[in-house]
């Protein structure tokens, strides 16, 4: 990552939790056709943009915000009451612009030169494809999958191998859109707005201002504004997280709607019985703590945590969240009556919706455990 003083001072911006107030409007009359479309719509698209997602995490120099983990949070989880797929894409915009940091200042000139409201979408994790190298860059070929709002990315961010032996690394290229081909292959249970296609890439010259090591991830380099002075997988677990938080907000808000007036097949009101009220109370405490475990752990990357406990504290509650988000939802989809198996039900779409993003790897518990554990319990081997 090359970094440098800014050459003029941050415009103005509204925030962007006002600005995802403002696209969650548009979220819920377009969540459907999302579903429908298996990608977000062009207004979605715009809606996150105006947003302020995109330059969220956008240098300084560029009219970037260089903002908040808590802000990205607070945000990313508004907007996914409303649709867990635009926050998703919503979240991955932000946070592949913070990756496009760590590109030459040529490279991030090319990209935002013209403005920082640029729609960044990627596939870096596993790398695929092959990466030649040639007189000043790169010879990319390959396919990469799951890269989340691909069809209204500006550019890809796609990872591959280079070198061999020990000079073997992993390297992140960025290609236009307009160099790449997106498949229409996402057909998911889950998530099925996002739009995470394959992406094919038939070798395609990339400068080497175009590209850099995924280990720079990992350094915080001097002087840098501290939203880029964090390691990669200190703040990761946090863009996934934060729309899993929201769509079982959305779910618990759908569920209380319906059961607010709901009647027993004995006339009787469902919200009177134990039950109802117990799976309510359960449901809301773990989405609440949910919300607090984020909060924390956004809170923990704005401060500009480094060490390895924690890294390994953000990856633990980031897990937990999501983990109790899982059983929230689950328990709501349960006690949501007949009604939620029909197809287009909100509380079922979230509760899909909810059960494919915890499964995501950087969600995974049993990881986030094991690297806990490697940073608290001396001689941990797992």
């Amino acid at each position: 990552m090359t970094v440098s003083a800014p050459v003029s001072a941050a415009p103005a911006e509204p925030s962007l939790l006002a600005g995802a107030r403002v696209a969650r409007t548009t979220a819920h009359r377009a969540a459907r056709d999302a579903e429908r479309l298996n990608r977000l719509t062009d207004e979605l698209a715009r809606a996150v943009t105006e947003a302020g997602f995109a330059r969220h995490f956008v240098p300084h120099r560029w009219g970037g915000t260089a903002g908040t983990f808590t802000q990205l949070v607070e945000a990313a989880a508004l907007l996914g009451e409303a649709c867990a797929s635009t926050a998703w894409c919503a979240a991955l915009y932000a946070a592949h612009g913070r990756l496009a940091a760590y590109l030459p200042v040529a490279g991030q000139r090319e990209l935002w030169g013209d403005g920082p409201d640029v729609r960044l979408a990627a596939a870096v994790v596993p790398p695929s494809g092959e990466a030649v190298a040639t007189a000043g860059g790169w010879r990319l070929t390959g396919r990469w999958g799951f890269a989340s709002g691909s069809d209204h990315a500006d550019w890809l961010l796609l990872a591959s191998w280079t070198g061999t032996g020990t000079a073997r690394e992993q390297r992140v290229f960025v290609v236009p859109s307009a160099a790449c081909e997106v498949l229409d292959t996402w057909r998911n249970v889950g998530l099925k707005g996002t739009g995470s296609n394959t992406v094919v890439v038939a070798d395609v010259l990339v400068p080497e201002h175009r590209t850099f090591t995924l280990g720079a991830l990992a350094r915080a380099e001097r002087g840098a504004a501290r939203c880029h002075a964090v390691p990669y997988r200190m703040v990761a677990p946090l863009q996934f997280a934060a729309p899993v938080l929201g769509a079982a907000q959305g779910a618990l808000d759908a569920w209380v709607r319906r059961v607010a007036t709901r009647t027993g097949i004995d006339g009787s009101l469902v919200r009177d019985a134990v039950p109802t009220q117990q799976t309510l109370t359960r449901a809301a405490g773990e989405i609440e703590a949910a919300r607090l475990l984020l909060r924390q752990a956004a809170g923990r990357a704005d401060r500009g945590g480094t060490g390895a406990r924690e890294v390994g504290a953000n990856g633990r509650d980031c897990a937990m969240a999501a983990d109790l988000c899982l059983t929230a939802v689950g328990r709501l989809m349960r006690g949501a009556g007949v009604r939620s198996q029909h197809e287009g039900d909100p509380v079922q779409q979230r509760w899909r919706d909810v059960t494919a993003a915890a499964g995501h790897p950087m969600l995974d518990l049993d990881a986030a455990a094991a690297g806990y554990a490697r940073a608290v319990l001396p001689g941990t081997d797992s």
